[in-house]
């Protein structure tokens, strides 16, 4: 028998300080940069930016992770599985998922987990967490967690980056066998051919002590290229997941995607032939917040009671280099 597995709970957490559009565009003003077109494209007006001094990726997780816990009814003591799926992790050892566990004052018996899949990494995580709980009838509630601090790893002069990103956390309850169907396909696309367009640190963490370095050599390094160059292969996918599990894009109730470009998200409703309110965009309030950003539109969906029970959902990442995964999933 096909056990489910399903979100029980989602929450996310923000920093206070809101910063707007009209800063970065001074900021690239002075250096001769008119970055307006490009804000427009990518559908920015707000972005929450963390105080390195006070918060960091573990901390905004920790607090996701809190809010779920208590809109749950659940205690730590009740998770079986920790996942931490982050890019900028603020330790590599010991790992982010077993200083979570500990913050929260989880169990002895329990599994801890850090992933990276860069900004796929939160979607990834579910579905390969979905997975594993399928095949484990000792994990009933896994607690996943995704964040990424990346402001402070920002270029201040590329305004890919600087001007783009925000900072927040998300974290999501599955439970075994629990209210819904969950996870119920998915579809992983890789193309490394740009793995050289993003890296991070740009110098590599091997050079990171090496004589002359300077923040620009560690800071996030984007070269430049096509953002839209995955929306063909994304919108290929939803339809294969979609055809092969007897659905068509009409049965979808919300598409919860990447966040990354306002453009993308528009290239795929107007493929799909869907209307606008079904592809949830945060992107304008929190900014780009990467691996967090497709579960905090699906929490957002449902606060604001466009995302039901029992309805189907598209969830659609990309991370860089690049990959994409896609899972159906019925809430």
């Amino acid at each position: 028998m096909d056990i489910s597995v399903s979100i029980r709970q989602a929450a996310y957490y923000h920093p206070k300080k809101i910063v707007h559009n009209d800063y970065y565009l001074e900021h690239f003003d002075r250096q001769g940069k008119d970055i307006r077109n490009f804000m427009a494209a990518m559908g920015r007006e707000n972005r929450y930016i963390a105080d390195p001094a006070e918060e960091n990726a573990l901390t905004m997780g920790v607090q996701a992770a809190q809010r779920a816990l208590e809109a749950s009814g659940l205690a730590a003591e009740d998770i079986d599985m920790f996942v931490f799926a982050t890019q900028t992790p603020e330790y590599t050892y010991p790992t982010n998922s077993l200083l979570l566990h500990n913050r929260l004052g989880g169990k002895h018996r329990a599994i801890t987990m850090d992933s990276n899949a860069n900004c796929a990494g939160m979607v990834t995580a579910v579905e390969q967490t979905s997975r594993y709980m399928r095949g484990n009838e000792q994990v009933r509630y896994a607690l996943v967690v995704g964040c990424d601090f990346s402001s402070v790893h920002c270029n201040p002069d590329d305004e890919v980056t600087y001007a783009n990103f925000g900072d927040a956390a998300a974290a999501v309850i599955l439970e075994r066998g629990g209210e819904g169907q969950g996870l119920i396909d998915s579809l992983y696309y890789t193309d490394s051919d740009l793995h050289e367009t993003i890296t991070f640190p740009a110098c590599g963490s091997s050079n990171l002590y090496r004589e002359g370095i300077q923040p620009r050599d560690i800071h996030i390094r984007w070269l430049p290229f096509d953002g839209t160059v995955c929306v063909d292969a994304a919108i290929a996918d939803i339809r294969t997941l979609l055809e092969r599990n007897h659905l068509t894009p009409d049965d979808i109730s919300a598409f919860c995607l990447s966040q990354f470009s306002l453009k993308n998200i528009e290239l795929m409703q107007e493929a799909l032939g869907q209307s606008k309110e079904k592809f949830i965009y945060v992107g304008d309030e929190f900014g780009y917040t990467a691996t967090s950003s497709p579960f905090i539109a699906f929490q957002r969906g449902v606060e604001d009671g466009r995302i039901r029970r029992g309805d189907y959902l598209i969830f659609w990442s990309v991370g860089a280099g690049w990959q994409i995964p896609t899972m159906l999933l019925r809430y």
